[in-house]
């Protein structure tokens, strides 16, 4: 229940057909498993109490009443168990029989969920037995209380604000217009479902990605448990396939034919700040009368077993790292290419280092100038040596554009550097700020004179991380007419040269570029030690790593810090102590805020994710903003 996360659970009893006793038990000892796991929102399947296959036999008498006799005892036998509990079971209700979801908590029936559509269909017939639910809810006796009954019936945690959750059934999800769309709008960031799906040739996939984007497109958290082993196989085989999924993702998934108890971790918070991010997600509480129904949640043991990924801006797989890596050499070609066209400039001129940063600007070039039909003579790659330049940089950067076919020319600007030094009154053995950006600006400064002189406009080489940070000299690196690298993290850097230099069919050329990447990032802007880079960012700022983290975390969901903290923690366990990356956020988010005024006047470029800093649309930030807060949230941990 830490920052907001909330451990689920989908399980599936084996059960007997039409053995209430026996599938009570089941329930119950299943139900005590997970709540001593830590789990506090358990789903059962469809009909769990007394099998989803019963048939005909849902309409005798003995087999209703010993339905609620059983669920009466699962209830009972919850006292003491805070949480959220679902089951599903037959129940007459004014003289029509329902299939109902039914949730309790801590030994208290607190509502009866009735399905909404009913299936009539193939080996689906269950409107031979079951009435639709209604949508307005009234309150039914049970046991001497009354319980609301109905498809509007919301849970609310009040221990946990944000958590409402509501409950679904089986085919509502598969059907046109889901329950769960109004449950959303109504407030609700949780949707359970009891289904008994059963297993076909090609299903499993059809649910897992129909279940996936239901999560995503109500940005909720959905849990889904269907029934397993122990139905009956005269016509269906069922496979206890349970999902649980968070805003497009699928975080736990069992494997079929083994009715296993999956758990997972839901981020509420997560949920919640994505809401309020999405201005298209209109909530609709005036227009839809709900009965809003309470439990506690207070008890779960300190236990998390969500899988935090550590590079959150590169995928992990393979195979989608490529596919990504492709997408996003595309659209930083296409911006660059559309640029040029407007332009009509004569020549695209880029600062080239022998850096990973420079080098993924020459690539997205070469293949914009590709497209554009032209020679990539026309890209004007400039190297410019000065005091912290080492041989190794120098040479890639040359043997990159030769391999390329670009155009290289070489302006050493150590005298410029040097007069200016003299003309300004510094002291070149003091190798200060001014030193160092000194030789940032002439580099811009050459560069720019060298667009005027070709016709053309200068491609920034910075990427996201960078202006993150504030890594940039004012005016220097951090000025160009089009930056092709802005949205596009360090992480994710380095990815995109591996995937060119992997499949680059130059061999010379995937060498040099493999070099490249295994050059420490530096700006080189200090004399080199026994001809190796003195300068190392990652020394300097920290790891990049962690500063892509912290950035993806809060632009993305507007975490705060400490939860950003302790998400670091469990995913760099092992790798850095705690105190490292306690020591790195702080420093991340004064960098941060103090240099956002750098991040106020970037030039144009494309955008590649769902987080980037441009001033005219993903970052309005003041540039004048107190880290006061963030910082002291930070405090706290020490």
């Amino acid at each position: 229940m830490r920052y907001g996360f909330v451990k689920t659970a989908a399980l599936a009893p084996k059960i007997e057909v039409a053995d209430t006793e026996h599938n009570a038990k089941e329930i119950i000892r299943l139900m005590r498993e997970a709540w001593e796991e830590g789990a506090r929102i358990l789903v059962f399947p469809e009909l769990c109490i007394t099998g989803y296959t019963c048939g005909d036999l849902f309409l005798q008498e003995l087999l209703l009443r010993s339905a609620k006799e059983a669920l009466l005892k699962i209830v009972e036998e919850s006292k003491g168990m805070d949480g959220l509990f679902f089951v599903g079971l037959p129940l007459e209700v004014e003289g029509k029989l329902y299939n109902v979801a039914a949730g309790y908590s801590d030994g208290k029936l607190l509502g009866l969920v009735p399905k909404s559509c009913i299936p009539n269909y193939s080996e689906f017939y269950e409107a031979r037995h079951f009435v639709k639910g209604p949508e307005e809810y009234r309150f039914v006796d049970w046991k001497g209380c009354k319980v609301p009954f109905g498809t509007r019936v919301l849970f609310s945690c009040k221990d946990m604000p944000g958590l409402l959750v509501a409950a679904e059934i089986c085919e509502d999800v598969w059907a046109p217009d889901p329950p769960s769309v109004r449950h959303a709008l109504r407030g609700a960031t949780v949707i359970v479902n009891l289904s008994a799906s059963d297993e076909i040739t090609g299903k499993e996939s059809y649910r897992r990605e129909l279940l996936k984007v239901q999560s995503g497109r109500l940005a909720c958290g959905y849990i889904y448990a269907s029934a397993g082993e122990g139905e009956s196989s005269t016509d269906l085989v069922f496979g206890g396939h349970h999902l649980i999924c968070e805003n497009g993702t699928v975080i736990r998934e069992s494997r079929r034919f083994q009715n296993e108890t999956i758990y997972g971790e839901l981020d509420i918070e997560r949920l919640v700040g994505e809401r309020r991010r999405i201005s298209t997600f209109q909530a609709a509480a005036d227009d839809l009368d709900y009965v809003i129904m309470s439990y506690g949640m207070k008890s779960a043991k300190d236990s998390f077993d969500r899988w935090i990924d550590k590079a959150p801006f590169v995928p992990g797989r393979k195979e989608e790292r490529e596919k990504r890596c492709e997408e996003i050499f595309t659209i930083q070609a296409k911006g660059l290419k559309k640029r040029m066209e407007h332009t009509r400039c004569k020549s695209v001129v880029i600062g080239i280092s022998g850096g990973l940063d420079s080098t993924l600007a020459l690539l997205v070039a070469s293949r914009a100038a590709d497209e554009l039909g032209l020679s990539r003579s026309c890209i004007e790659a400039v190297t410019m040596p000065c005091f912290g330049t080492t041989d190794r940089t120098y040479q890639n950067a040359c043997e990159l554009t030769r391999r390329l076919g670009a155009s290289l020319r070489e302006v050493d600007i150590k005298e410029a550097v040097t007069v200016h030094f003299r003309d300004i009154g510094h002291d070149p053995g003091k190798q200060d700020v001014t030193y160092e950006n000194s030789q940032a600006r002439e580099r811009t400064q050459v560069l720019m004179d060298i667009a005027n002189q070709t016709g053309g406009m200068v491609v920034g080489t910075g990427d996201m991380s960078e202006l993150a940070l504030g890594w940039a000299t004012y005016n220097g690196d951090h000025m160009s007419m089009y930056g092709v690298n802005a949205s596009v993290p360090k992480t994710l850097v380095r990815h995109l040269v591996r995937y060119y230099a992997d499949t680059c069919r130059d061999e010379k050329l995937s060498e040099v570029l493999l070099d490249i990447l295994d050059t420490p990032v530096s700006p080189e802007l200090l004399p080199p030690k026994d001809g190796e880079i003195a300068q190392k960012t990652e020394d300097l700022v920290g790891p990049y790593e962690l500063h892509d983290f912290y950035l993806y975390y809060m632009l993305r969901f507007g975490f705060a810090p400490d939860k950003i903290y302790y998400l670091a923690c469990q995913a760099f366990s092992g790798e850095y102590e705690d105190a490292v990356i306690l020591r790195w956020l702080k420093t991340f988010y004064r960098r941060f805020f103090a240099q956002q005024f750098k991040r106020s006047c970037l030039p144009d470029g494309p955008k590649v994710g769902t987080v980037a800093v441009s001033p005219r649309g993903d970052l309005r930030m003041p540039s004048d903003a107190s880290a006061s807060l963030w910082l002291n949230c930070l405090g706290d941990l020490v």
